[in-house]
Parts: structure tokens; C-alpha cells; sequence
């Protein structure tokens, strides 16, 4: 099988994590060498990084919404392969809470939402445009959800969060072309870890809801994002949803 991310040096935030394990592990399998970066303790990141194919990949420990970690981050990626070709911004938190309960929004949990799910993704960019733009240039790719265009999901903050994330690749994708490409991923609701904390009957009303009836795998993220790196080479600015059609009911 011709590998299409041959030496290509791909970032993966929140790479511990049951979807970004999932990317690291598919553009790996592409012959990408990838670090894997993660607020979690180094060793449940050097797991992940032991089930890829290949080598040269490299586990790094920081919270994406530290600028002096994204800024480390940078250096030691520097020193190890001088480039970045893709950088995959995955790292995302929410908690549940009901839309109609404004008050169990704290501004604690909002300014958290929004600190780690856009400010992150942006301070990661940030840090890193410069490694993006070398060589040919590059290619950002963050993981967004439906619950941008939607409104539904884990609560208003977390929508609010995630339409803020497609808006910023709109604009990225306009202000670093052409050296760099910027595209959002859409996933509907995904089999994982947050799912299995989710009573039943809610995930059932979910498929049920779902025109192709089922859940998004984490598979699905992980092949959206192999299909824009190794085949969608004219697109940037786009939104690409992997939802099963679950805004058309």
C-alpha cells in the first residue's frame, strides 16, 4: 500500500485521547512521523505512541492553552525535525449542562470551555505557523463538531466554542493562504469515551435520530482527517462534517 504521508511530521493534540490516539494510529499507518502532545501524564501519551507503525515519533506533555508549553513544544520539534507539516488540533473538553440551566454555566466552566477548545487550538497555531510555513507549507486541521451549526450538544458554552473554531478556520484559511491550508472536521456525536458515560436510551435516541442510524467511530474523525491530508489538496476553509446526516431530522 502506497503510504501518501511518507516523512510528513504530523502534531496531534489531545493524542491520548480515545479520537486523537485514533489519528495518530491512522496517519501513522500513512508513514507519518507523528508527536503526539497531551496534558495527560507522559506515560499514558507514550502508550499511544508505542502502537504506531514506524518510528521517529516523538510524546510531549502541555496543556494547549499554556503559550509557554506550545512555545517548548515548538522547540523541541524544531530541534528533532526543523518542520511541521500537519498540525491536527483535537485537545477539547466539555461537561453536561442543560441549555435551560444558566446558572449551572458558571463562568468558570465557560472561560475553561473556551480557553482549552479555542484558545488552545489557536495558541497551537500560533506556535507553530512559523514551522508550518516552511518548505512547501502546511496544513491545520481542528476538530470542530456539529454542535456549531446546530446549537445542540453538551451545553451552549461547548456549541458556542466549536462555532468559534469554524469561524477562526475561515479566517486562518483566508490570512495563511497560500502556504497554509486550514480545515474544521464536524463530527456528530462519536463512539468513545464520552459516549460511555451517557445513559443508553439517550446514545439510542441519538442513532435514531442519525439517518445512517448508527454513531460516528472515531475511525470516522480518523479517516476524514487522512482524506483531507492526502487527498483533498485544493480545499482549505472548509467545514467537513462527519455526522452520518444527523442535522437533517
Amino acid at each position: 500500500m502506497t503510504k501518501l504521508l511518507q516523512g510528513k511530521v504530523v502534531v496531534v493534540t489531545g493524542a491520548a485521547g480515545g479520537i486523537g490516539s485514533v489519528i495518530s494510529r491512522r496517519l501513522a499507518q500513512a508513514g507519518a512521523h507523528i508527536v503526539l502532545t497531551d496534558i495527560a501524564d507522559k506515560s499514558k501519551t507514550q502508550a499511544v505512541a508505542d502502537t504506531l507503525d514506524g518510528d521517529n515519533h516523538l510524546v510531549f506533555q502541555g496543556a494547549v492553552d499554556n503559550s509557554e508549553s506550545q512555545s517548548k513544544l515548538a522547540e523541541a520539534i524544531m530541534d528533532k525535525y526543523g518542520t511541521v507539516d500537519i498540525l491536527v488540533n483535537n485537545a477539547g473538553i466539555t461537561r453536561p449542562v442543560p441549555h435551560d440551566d444558566l446558572d449551572a454555566l458558571d463562568d468558570d466552566l465557560i472561560d475553561m470551555i473556551f480557553r482549552v477548545n479555542w484558545r488552545g487550538s489557536f495558541a497551537s497555531i500560533r506556535a507553530l505557523k512559523n514551522l508550518l510555513m516552511k518548505d512547501e507549507g502546511g496544513l491545520i486541521i481542528n476538530i470542530s463538531s456539529i454542535a456549531g451549526r446546530t446549537g445542540v450538544g453538551s451545553n451552549v458554552a461547548y456549541c458556542a466554542s466549536k462555532a468559534a473554531i469554524d469561524s477562526m478556520t475561515r479566517s486562518l484559511a483566508r490570512s495563511l493562504a497560500p502556504k497554509i491550508r486550514v480545515m474544521s472536521i464536524a463530527p456528530g456525536w462519536v463512539e468513545g469515551e464520552y459516549a460511555k458515560k451517557m445513559p443508553p436510551e439517550v446514545i439510542q435516541e441519538q442513532r435514531d435520530l442519525t439517518p445512517l442510524k448508527r454513531l460516528a467511530q472515531q475511525e470516522d474523525v480518523a479517516e476524514a482527517v487522512y482524506a483531507i491530508a492526502a487527498h483533498l489538496t485544493f480545499s482549505t476553509g472548509d467545514i467537513i462534517p462527519v455526522d452520518g446526516g444527523r442535522p437533517l431530522l
